[in-house]
């Protein structure tokens, strides 16, 4: 019995197990083709075992395991290792969800699931679906895509986002959580959607969109509407909440909205419809007559108290922490102003009521000082804040219930940091809300990973999930005997198992 090397015609090499029968050569077994000196090796400690298993013996490989190991090894090019962990565990989530889910390739699915694992530019995107799905797609055919993007989309994703979110909260949606903020672009010239107003960011030159987002207790999603950059935060709350009531079948819920959407246009709108209303109190803006009575009040910490306003209900509470944090503010702002004082650059116009300026006062025709007497008046309003509300809930749930705002303010933060809505490099109007679309749908996807986390007992945070899900890989391999091709997941970290074996 031995081992014969037969040249094919395609140039590879067959190695063949042949034994000898009388003067007759008879072929017993052809162990497979080889195409490098490598896979030829391989081949022929493979017909070495055959042969020991057709004389009856049990092949041993000790002496060539190294080689064996070695040479399998060399074969794995980087196209054989495929990221598995986002479609398995992100993929799973946005199913769940109900979002959309069919076309080869799924641009909407892992242009999602792109934002949460590649945040950045469609560029990104080019490498996602290369690694993640081994498929080679241009960028202009991600921006084709957002170009022919439904516009029906954003309504029906809307509606998922309020079904799922419904179904969280066990059909009950009875509080809404309002705010707005604002995304810039990073081009310089303006058009008739993207207008210079006045930026969160402090980019107030360039063009930018406004952005109302409407989430339940907890942060989950309901909606968002778009508006042009230079409109008012006060004049968007309305337009989304009858936008809400159109689109879904539910009662009045209870809003609640920070002081900056407090207007008397609003207001009034909010008792037009019926709604009930938490809005943050701006205490110091009342008339003297309410401010005197509120100074009167003596409000403790944990005891807040009302006084009855134009608007409702005005609730006054105390806390020791954000009477610290007030007087430390107040404190940078005095001797932010005592430097600009001593430069002497200050002139009258810098006589206002804007923020700290107004400890200014003019003396003489030209002597700019600081009111000392007024900075120590102001330490009276130090820990207090005031909630304006038509509703009959106790003090404390209105308190409560105003507390979760913080929910939608972190929405936007992880929309700007961890799915970096921003920067915005489009210019087309489609394109714009083609994105925010995108990123609507993978804030929705990264809420359930983090109601799912703290439901399977796994201490991470979503973002720590998402570093962890992404180094989850496939090894695809062809067996040298069969040709058979298989694929197996390389062996996970104790979390990553965790990660896979969520329950959704």
């Amino acid at each position: 019995m031995f081992i014969r090397k037969k040249k094919n015609n395609s140039g590879s090499i067959s190695i063949q197990v042949i034994t000898k029968i009388g003067r007759k050569n008879k072929l017993l077994k052809t162990v497979g083709c080889a195409r490098t000196k490598r896979e030829e090796e391989l081949l022929i400690l493979l017909a070495k075992a055959e042969m020991e298993r057709f004389k009856g013996s049990q092949p041993l490989f000790v002496e060539h395991d190294d080689l064996v190991v070695d040479s399998f090894v060399e074969t794995i090019a980087n196209d054989h290792l495929q990221i598995v962990g986002t479609e398995l565990i992100l993929g799973r989530i946005y199913e769940k969800i109900g979002f959309p889910n069919d076309g080869c390739p799924n641009y909407f699915k892992n242009l999602v699931l792109c934002r949460l694992v590649y945040p950045g530019s469609k560029l990104k995107t080019v490498t996602y679906f290369k690694q993640h799905l081994n498929i080679d797609v241009s960028v202009y055919s991600v921006y084709r895509f957002l170009d022919e993007l439904n516009t029906n989309l954003k309504p029906t994703i809307e509606q998922i986002a309020f079904e799922h979110t419904k179904k969280i909260l066990k059909g009950k949606i009875s509080v809404v959580f309002y705010d707005v903020t604002t995304l810039y672009f990073e081009a310089s010239e303006e058009d008739d959607y993207r207008i210079p107003g006045f930026n969160k960011d402090g980019k107030h030159q360039q063009p930018q969109i406004m952005i109302g987002l409407l989430v339940s207790s907890q942060g989950y999603p309901i909606g968002y509407q778009v508006f042009e950059g230079n409109t008012s935060e006060t004049k968007t709350l309305i337009p989304v909440l009858e936008t809400f009531q159109k689109k879904f079948d539910i009662d009045n819920p209870i809003i609640v909205a920070d002081a900056a959407l407090l207007s008397e246009k609003n207001i009034d709108a909010l008792r037009e419809n019926q709604y009930e209303y938490i809005l943050g109190g701006r205490i110091k803006n009342e008339t003297e007559e309410i401010r005197t009575k509120i100074i009167s009040l003596e409000v403790k910490e944990g005891k807040p108290k009302e006084l009855k306003s134009k608007n409702g209900r005005l609730i006054v509470s105390y806390s020791s922490t954000r009477a610290h944090n007030d007087k430390k503010n107040r404190d940078k702002g005095l001797k932010r102003l005592e430097k600009r004082v001593r430069s002497g650059k200050l002139s009258k116009e810098h006589i206002n009521n804007r923020g700290y300026n107004k400890y200014l006062k003019l003396t003489g025709e030209i002597n700019i000082t600081i009111d000392y007497e007024k900075y120590e008046a102001d330490s009276v309003w130090d820990g207090l804040k005031g909630y304006v509300t038509n509703t009959r809930l106790s003090r404390n749930k209105v308190i409560e219930n105003y507390g979760q705002l913080w929910q939608i303010e972190k929405a936007f933060r992880i929309s700007k940091t961890d799915l970096r809505i921003r920067p915005i490099y489009h210019r087309l109007k489609n394109r714009i809300e083609a994105h925010i679309c995108i990123c609507f749908s993978a804030y929705a996807v990264y809420k359930e990973l983090e109601r799912l986390l703290k439901k399977n007992n796994i201490n991470l945070s979503p973002e720590k999930a998402v570093n962890e899900i992404k180094e989850i890989r496939q090894l695809q391999y062809i067996l040298p005997k069969s040709k058979q091709v298989k694929t197996r997941i390389l062996k996970p970290t104790e979390m990553q198992a965790k990660l896979l074996d969520l329950k959704i």
